[in-house]
């Protein structure tokens, strides 16, 4: 027996609401504020970072919503994948959670008005929720920067090894892979 959607409070499903509404901003914001951190210093084309973090976006909106159980797992994959894609990036391991902290404050200045004009109690749901969902993101991309960045670095044999293709097509690819599961469960689950 599947799992069913279960129905969000109506708090939740306003902040999903506006959170459909700043899609598009918070993606650029949170593009801009790292490729201006970033400046020239990693492979990565902003476009492919615009993308994922899109990406990131979508799956955060889907799971905040009524699909948080269906989309728990993908939020894991894509929040490891952001975690190793970091690592191929270049990063450091505070670097992948300060920019993930970045989308928490972005959460909070576009979602500030509307849930604070609720209850203080469903205002603080609302907000223990979303910030749960980020801190789930960053342990597992901490996590998967982790594996990546032991796997790149040695072998079994403690033989450094290198990437086989450039960071822009492993990025591409398993991007791809994600938006594929995300199109899936919007179609399994229909909202």
């Amino acid at each position: 027996m599947g799992l069913s959607t279960r129905p969000s409070n109506p708090a939740i499903l306003a902040a999903r609401t506006v959170l459909l509404g700043v899609r598009d901003d918070l993606t650029s914001q949170w593009t801009q504020w790292v490729t201006h951190r970033m400046d020239g210093v990693s492979g990565v084309v902003g476009s492919t970072l615009e993308r994922q973090f899109g990406l990131l976006v979508d799956i955060f909106i889907e799971v905040a919503g009524p699909l948080r159980r269906q989309g728990a797992e993908l939020w894991f994959n894509a929040s490891d994948a952001y975690g190793r894609l970091a690592a191929i990036r270049g990063l450091a391991a505070g670097e992948v959670v300060e920019e993930i902290q970045h989308l928490r404050e972005l959460l909070i200045r576009h979602l500030s008005e509307p849930v604070f004009s609720m209850s203080a109690r469903q205002s603080m749901a609302v907000f223990l929720r979303l910030n749960r969902i980020v801190d789930k993101c960053i342990s597992h991309a901490v996590v998967g920067y982790t594996d990546e960045l032991v796997e790149t670095l040695l072998d079994k044999r403690g033989v450094p090894v290198t990437a086989a293709e450039p960071a822009e097509v492993v990025i591409s690819k398993r991007l791809e892979q994600l938006e594929d599961e995300l199109a899936r469960l919007k179609i399994e689950h229909p909202g």
